[in-house]
């Protein structure tokens, strides 16, 4: 799966109920690596207080609202129309994936549904998404790690590589022996594997798997952490662009 592609025409539908609405800067921009937003829908009761923020970033963001009133207190209807939205844009052929932006299980059913019909599914929510919903997706983003951060000083420049350190260090054993797994799934005689490929076969076993998680931007930036891997840079007889392999050491 090409997660790079500018040509996907993405439907993108926001659940307003659990996404704040000050991650939309953050959310649109990295919607727009993986494809173009030709549906912005988002979905609520704006009669009720707690969608007022959205209110103001609709406009600036060209997200159509739909109105959503809860019939019968205690059941979800916003879900249930986010879903029947879903399945009528999916009947158009008008799209080739979704941006499912909610941290709701109940969408677990539909991004399955939708992988099934040949559809790329993305997600996005906060990290107490249930795990269900994360593992229905192709590839499934962490809202916290895409709000926008002020510039820091020196002194938290070094608390933030430390932090990097610590948190790498909680998940070294799983995390490592899921790199190195995958590593060995698609490696040469020589026990190369192409850097592309693995991050792919990352996603596909593990659709949360991003290495921001960790605080690295790139996964070539996470594998070099480790003493675990080895990374070799060749030239790929173009130009522009080089080809990055990695092994295990």
């Amino acid at each position: 799966m090409d997660n790079t592609s500018k040509d996907l025409r993405l439907a993108v539908l926001i659940d307003a109920d659990n996404i704040p609405y000050h991650n939309i800067k953050g959310m649109l921009e990295e919607i727009a690596k993986y494809g173009n937003p030709t549906f912005k829908r988002i979905y609520g009761d704006w009669t009720k207080p707690t969608v007022v923020g959205w209110k103001g970033v609709l406009l600036d963001y060209a997200i159509t609202p739909i109105q959503q009133y809860s019939y019968t207190s205690g059941k979800n209807a916003t879900d249930s129309a986010m879903i029947i939205d879903a399945m009528d844009i999916l009947y158009t052929g008008r799209v080739d994936g979704f941006c499912l932006v909610s941290s709701d299980s109940d969408f677990t059913r539909l991004a399955t549904r939708l992988r099934e019909a040949g559809m790329i599914v993305y997600g996005m929510g906060e990290q107490k998404t249930p795990s269900a919903f994360r593992a229905a997706c192709d590839k499934f983003i962490y809202l916290e790690i895409l709000q926008v951060r002020e510039k820091k000083t020196d002194t938290e420049k070094t608390k933030t590589t430390k932090d990097k350190r610590n948190s790498i260090s909680k998940a070294d054993k799983q995390l490592v022996s899921l790199i190195s797994t995958s590593i060995n799934d698609i490696a040469d005689e020589d026990g190369w594997a192409y850097l592309g490929e693995l991050g792919n076969l990352l996603l596909k076993k593990q659709p949360d798997f991003d290495s921001r998680n960790f605080g690295f931007n790139k996964l070539v930036q996470l594998l070099k952490s480790f003493p675990d891997f080895e990374i070799d840079i060749r030239e790929s007889g173009k130009k522009t662009g080089k080809l990055v392999y990695v092994r295990t050491v």
